[in-house]
């Protein structure tokens, strides 16, 4: 007797992900964000389901949890007449996500939902959790005042930050550029005295001509040729001096 024995792919954990909470306006648009992890490639076999539990004890789905779509090759099929006008799914399943949207949503609406992913063989996870709360416009949680201000002031300290950096990098490069250029002019400046210094060097070099003796004062006399005795009474005789100069 013959036995066939069919080896068969052992299937892996798949992990399905969502937020924990959702909080949405009375009568707006909601998502319902799910997104999963698997090993395997996504086919025509992979199948999502989504489902709701009320938390509310007098809602009709307050048992549940009871299934309200599940999706599949491409197809989707609603559960319940209470979401069939108001649940679509809106996710990309080839992208991994199996996103949902709701609207508009209601105050019944108010409790936990589902979102189960099988992707064969990876058939096995734990649904992922979402607390969807529907409120009115003024419970709706206000964004942080204090949070805002500092991001604000972080910015703004970071922008000073840069341009002090900017100048300080600016003021750097032109003291640089004057040094160059002052560096470039004494370049030039002892250039051009080098001819000098070679010239001096060379007047020192020449011989000196001898000078010429100093000559001192001239004296002019006049005297008097008249044969007179008293000549040299009458006429006194006149000196002239001259004294030259070098």
């Amino acid at each position: 007797m013959l036995f066939a024995v069919t080896a068969t792919k052992p299937s892996s954990a798949i992990h399905i992900h969502a937020d924990s909470e959702v909080i949405v306006q009375n009568g707006t648009t909601g998502i319902l964000r799910c997104t999963f992890k698997s090993s395997e490639v996504v086919s025509s076999a992979t199948s999502v389901t989504w489902s709701f539990q009320s938390s509310q004890p007098d809602n009709p789905f307050h048992n549940g949890p009871y299934v309200l779509l599940y999706y599949t090759n491409g197809k989707g099929f609603l559960g319940q007449p209470e979401f069939q006008d108001r649940v679509q799914f809106i996710g990309d399943i080839n992208k991994r996500d199996v996103s949902i949207q709701l609207s508009p949503a209601q105050f019944t609406d108010n409790g936990t939902f589902f979102c189960d992913v099988k992707n064969p063989p990876d058939v096995t996870g734990t649904p992922a959790r979402t607390e969807l709360r529907v409120v009115l416009k003024e419970s709706l949680p206000q964004p942080n005042t204090a949070v805002i201000v500092g991001s604000v002031c972080a910015g703004l300290f970071l922008l000073v930050v840069i341009a002090a950096a900017v100048c300080i990098t600016m003021r750097m490069l032109h003291n640089r550029h004057d040094y160059e250029g002052c560096t470039t002019l004494e370049s030039l400046n002892s250039q051009a005295l080098k001819p000098q210094k070679v010239e001096s060097s060379l007047e020192d070099s020449r011989p000196t001509s001898p000078t010429a003796p100093l000559q001192g004062p001239v004296i002019y006399a006049q005297l008097d040729h008249s044969g007179s005795k008293n000549s040299f009474h009458k006429n006194e005789p006149v000196v002239y001096a001259d004294i030259r100069k070098n």
